[in-house]
């Protein structure tokens, strides 16, 4: 499977492998490293957290994401900003156009309230019922991180709209089988995913929902590319990622 930047076809990818549904994986993914991921189902879920890997208190913080940038969703051309205002990602390739940046996260509560019935690693093995919060708190733990810890994360594949009232509401069908996100790592992150299903996923059985991942390279950003264009703020945040590099290159 190649999942490649469209400027760099010929480069196949350095690495391929299956997230089944309900499952975690985490990486330190380094600084011009790209993701994709490719759904195999529809209604695909994949929740994210990002962390600075050399200063674990640097993480996702979506409110700031959405309001730098002025949206309510997240696709191509948008950043995914830290909470020191620098750039750990930016979505360069997407078949969606809405990715939920409001969502949350599935935890045990969700599961009661839906009927889905919880089912452990011991009784099921790898079909267990696993909530994205659990997951991610597996995750967590490797890195020496917490309950505390945790940030709002993001959902890819997902989409969840607000009506004029403001209450929310899930698409079905958002998300088809093959299409595919592709992230790039603007400064070296430790990525946590989930493959557990929206909490607000409407299906009437626990669904389990994999994903393909894809580990490439890019260049890095210059003046003319699409997230750095985007918006003056976007400007900004590459600018604050330039600071970042040189003071570790003088480290």
């Amino acid at each position: 499977m190649t999942n490649s930047l469209s400027a760099r076809d010929d480069v196949p990818d350095a690495y391929t492998t299956h997230l089944p549904g309900g499952q975690h994986w985490s990486l330190r993914l380094r600084r011009g490293t790209t993701l994709s991921l490719t759904a195999r189902e529809a209604d695909t879920n994949v929740g994210l957290l990002c962390y600075n890997p050399e200063n674990l208190l640097e993480r996702l913080n979506l409110p700031d994401t959405l309001k730098c940038q002025h949206t309510f969703k997240l696709t191509r051309g948008n950043c995914l900003y830290s909470d020191m205002g620098r750039v750990f990602a930016s979505i360069v390739e997407d078949d969606l156009g809405w990715h939920d940046s409001v969502g949350g996260n599935l935890n045990r509560a969700h599961m009661i309230t839906k009927g889905w019935q919880p089912v452990s690693f011991q009784q099921a093995l790898n079909d267990r019922t696993q909530t994205g919060h659990d997951s991610f708190l597996v995750e967590l733990a490797k890195y020496g991180l917490g309950r505390r810890d945790m940030a709002a994360n993001l959902n890819l594949f997902s989409k969840v709209e607000s009506d004029e009232a403001g209450r929310l509401r899930y698409v079905p069908g958002h998300c088809q089988p093959g299409q595919r996100v592709m992230l790039r790592f603007d400064m070296d992150t430790l990525v946590l995913l989930h493959t557990c299903p929206h909490p607000l996923d409407p299906s009437a059985c626990y669904p389990h929902r994999g994903v393909d991942i894809a580990l490439g390279t890019a260049p890095a950003p210059d003046e003319e590319d699409i997230c750095w264009r985007a918006c003056p703020e976007n400007a900004r945040g590459f600018a604050n990622n330039r600071l970042y590099h040189l003071g570790l290159q003088g480290a």
